[in-house]
């Protein structure tokens, strides 16, 4: 079994974990592991933007409140103001490191000054693109920068199983465990791999492959939530999976984005009627919050029994919208719809997890050598629902804070003097168990969209709850006795997560931003986090 050591070890290839692994390679030796092919992530999915203040008639504190509006009363001020007062540099680190972002245009001549659109919640233009392709834009830019980096090592396809710690998890013992780096299987040749490093890093992104529909990339399986409670660290609000009000909703496609971009230039909800509905349910009509959205359509799609609703954007000239919106576009073209002529037709999906390993502002968690930056951290940003675009600025925010915090323990920081326990499994493999996991996998996708989805009830969330630690008790069987496989470890990480998200959601008591529970309709007078730890559920 191969060992590799490093000065930090990132899980992770997404916008958080490249964008940190830049900003440390000048101290040291960097390795970054790739679940798949390093392109293969939520961030370079992300279509809006990113929220920045960039003009005169915009402020910090205007950006703050939408936050915290948003956020339904459970954001972290002092997070919040921390990330937004420095989102402008941040989209400096952009730019110095290549990413190009959309500018105004005189006519057909471009200026030097970049244009800002606007997206549900936020009070003004806030938010810098590039097309309709800013997460990708960004993700290839840094991506292409590791690349070059003599001091980052990026493996691709290769599977973070478990972090190895210095002994023994015990809940009960008052000093954590210490991390010091992780086994990984090599899904190249089937062998596992040990890594160890000074610091470990979790940018794993979120967990909508959860879910039955999501906007999510297929490896979205909360992987890093489910290593991290395995050591001791805390869990927090699992129960604010956002949902994205506007996927494509065709046979053939199941998790297009269509992103809420067009609705900041002027698309509007519409029933199969015609009928403009949002305003009825918010004074920002089809820009309200995404919780309030996503809870409209569905009210809207259960009223009228219609398995969709539609975004119309026909009143928008056609070369805008081929410029403004080009892969957009071009996808619906793919499947027949013409956006310049006929409404798209779109539902709420799974999109992006507010909660997760629970850490500070910098991304260090309960346990000492452990981090966890992005998607993967609950650190009071975005509170009980994201604010559009946020969820990029806080992937380059946490890396930069991170980075700050491990550079200052740099000199200090020292490997545990002793060798981890060798890896050992089964061997033995039962080709013919590989269906049945591929069903619990479905049944717990099924389970989750229809028992924990937009809106909850307590008898709901108890039959799922009843179920999935069936399920746990039977993965964990297929875990310790057949040899190791991608599909077994994805299986064992959702199982851990979706009965997290349940439990969470059964302790919160009341509903508030993406998590509304009919038992309880209103909003409790002191806002609180859920938080679940190992051996204390």
């Amino acid at each position: 079994m191969s060992t590799h050591r490093s000065d930090v070890l990132i899980i992770g290839s997404g916008s958080a974990g490249l964008a940190l692994a830049l900003k440390l390679s000048s101290l040291g030796k960097v390795i970054v592991l790739a679940k798949e092919s390093a392109g293969g992530t939520n961030s370079a999915m992300a279509q809006g933007g990113i929220s920045a203040v960039m003009s005169e008639e915009d402020s910090f504190e205007s950006h703050i409140q939408d936050t915290l509006v948003a956020g339904a009363g459970l954001c972290k001020e002092t997070v919040v103001r921390n990330y937004v007062e420095q989102a402008p540099e941040r989209i400096q680190d952009l730019q110095n490191w290549g990413v190009h972002f959309d500018v105004k245009k005189r006519g057909s001549e471009e200026t030097n000054e970049i244009d800002l659109t606007r997206e549900g919640g936020h009070s003004f233009r806030r938010i810098l693109h590039f097309e309709d392709q800013t997460g990708l834009e960004i993700h290839r830019t840094l991506l292409a920068r590791v690349r070059e980096n003599p001091n980052i090592t990026l493996l691709e396809r290769f599977y973070a199983i478990d972090l190895i710690v210095n002994k023994e998890v015990d809940p009960n013992d008052m000093n954590p465990v210490h991390c010091i780096g992780a086994y990984a299987l090599n899904k190249n040749d089937g062998e596992v791999h040990t890594f160890l490093a000074k610091n470990t890093v979790l940018a794993t992104g979120g967990a909508g492959k959860v879910y039955l529909y999501t906007s999510n990339w297929s490896g979205a399986t909360g992987d890093g939530i489910a290593m991290a409670y395995r050591v001791g660290a805390r869990i927090a609000n699992l129960e604010f999976m956002q949902f994205h009000p506007t996927c494509l909703f065709h046979r053939e496609s199941r998790n297009f984005l269509i992103s809420e971009a067009l609705r900041g230039e002027g698309g509007e909800l519409i029933d199969a009627a015609g009928n403009a509905f949002m305003q009825k349910y918010h004074k920002l009509g089809s820009l309200a919050p995404r919780d309030v959205v996503a809870r409209s359509i569905d009210k809207e799609m259960k009223k009228t029994g219609a398995e969709c609703v539609y975004l119309d954007m026909t009143k928008l000239d056609r070369e805008f919208l081929k410029n403004r919106f080009p892969t957009i576009f071009n996808k619906c073209l793919e499947f027949g719809i013409d956006m310049s002529e006929s409404p798209i037709p779109v539902v709420p999906a799974a999109h992006y997890l507010c909660g997760g390993v629970l850490t500070d502002l910098n991304g260090r968690t309960d346990v000492p050598g452990l981090w966890a930056v992005g998607e993967t951290a609950c650190t009071g940003l975005h509170g009980a629902n994201r604010l559009a675009s946020n969820s990029l600025l806080e992937c380059l925010t946490m890396a930069h804070n991170c980075s700050e915090q491990i550079k200052q323990q740099w000199d200090t920081d020292t490997f545990f003097p002793l060798d981890p326990k060798p890896w050992t499994h089964p061997e033995e493999s039962n080709d013919d168990e590989m269906i049945v996991i591929n069903h619990m996998w479905d049944e717990i996708r099924r389970l989750m969209w229809n028992y924990m989805g937009i809106v909850r009830s307590n008898k709901r969330l108890e039959r799922a709850q009843h179920r999935l630690q069936n399920i746990l008790s039977e993965t964990k069987e297929y875990y310790s006795h057949m040899k190791i496989h991608s599909d077994i470890l994805e299986l064992r990480n959702i199982a851990i997560v979706a009965n997290l998200s349940v439990e969470c959601a059964l302790r919160r008591q009341e509903s508030r931003g993406i998590h509304f529970n009919i038992d309880y309709p209103e909003s409790s007078p002191e806002p609180h986090d859920t938080i679940v730890v190992r051996g204390l559920i």
